[in-house]
């Protein structure tokens, strides 16, 4: 999955997670956003491990991992405990964290619910679930559809995506910033398509988005005062859905207590389509939590 990490499986907070594990140091944990799975991390995850102990989980419902039935499992808050009882497996009890889309929806999340564990966090084009839902504008719900169109009742969502699941999810891959097929790695590609056309996965990421509507927002109503207490790094695409709704700086700085930000050449999915300078912005923020 990563060339030179070693391919695992846990079972952690009532489910099994796969992830792949590699490098020494100071550890990182690196989750990935939909539709995809930790094979986004392919470029970047080994140029980290050379200083860093990185491990990429796929979340609950995504690629290898389990997937649960009840919707309620699908939260933020659960798949933060998954990676949380991860890191722990792992000998890891305080680690820094960097998460595109969903996954920056769950470090987001286990930075609030467990902020002796993490030391850092680097959050990659979202705004917070809080943010978007509250007060949700024209040009953000025709943007992100499919958060409204995922999260309909069982089975009309999945039998309309099963019918033709490349299709679908490469609309999504291609759209919220305009990229183009030839700005993905085709390894990466062939395997979120092995992914998503697993039923059991095309019903996890659906009941992923169904629990932000049930649960997540609630949670993040509650917490949506709370600063984050660690070191905060925002990164979003310069060209994406996100950038143009929204003043990323100004959205994220009550939220933090101690922000930096950058934009990404790119859309939404900066971390594919520009690994390098995605890397460039997140590795020096990582190390300086060498020491911490």
């Amino acid at each position: 999955m990563i060339k030179g990490f070693t391919e695992l499986r846990a079972r952690v907070n009532g489910v099994d997670i796969a992830c792949s594990a590699g490098g020494a140091g100071p550890p990182v944990l690196l989750l990935h956003g939909f539709p995809q799975t930790r094979a986004m991390w392919a470029t970047i995850a080994p140029a980290l491990a050379r200083d860093h102990t990185v491990i990429c989980p796929d979340l609950r419902g995504y690629g290898d991992s389990g997937k649960p039935e009840a919707v309620s499992a699908f939260s933020f808050r659960e798949m933060a405990r998954d990676v949380l009882a991860l890191m722990a497996r792992h000998g890891h009890d305080r680690f820094a964290v960097a998460g595109h889309d969903r996954g920056a929806r769950v470090a987001h999340r286990l930075a609030l619910d467990a902020p002796e564990a993490v030391s850092r966090v680097a959050l990659m084009d979202i705004v917070p679930t809080h943010t978007l839902l509250a007060d949700l504008r024209a040009d953000v719900a025709r943007a992100y559809y499919h958060w409204f169109f995922l999260a309909q009742p069982a089975p009309f969502p999945e039998t309309m995506i099963g019918h033709d699941p490349d299709a679908f999810y490469h609309a999504c891959l291609l759209g919220w910033g305009g990229a183009r097929p030839e700005d993905f790695d085709m390894a990466q590609l062939d395997a979120y398509r092995a992914a998503w056309r697993d039923p059991d996965t095309i019903r996890g990421m659906c009941n992923d988005y169904r629990a932000t509507l049930e649960f997540d927002f609630a949670d993040d109503t509650a917490d949506h005062e709370t600063r984050l207490a660690c070191p905060v790094l925002v990164l979003y695409g310069a060209q994406g859905a996100m950038a143009r709704a929204y003043d990323m700086r100004a959205v994220w700085a009550p939220k933090c207590r101690d922000m930096t930000h950058a934009a990404i050449p790119g859309g939404h999915f900066f971390p594919d389509t520009a690994p390098e300078a995605t890397l460039a912005a997140l590795a020096p923020f990582l190390a300086a939590h060498r020491g911490q």
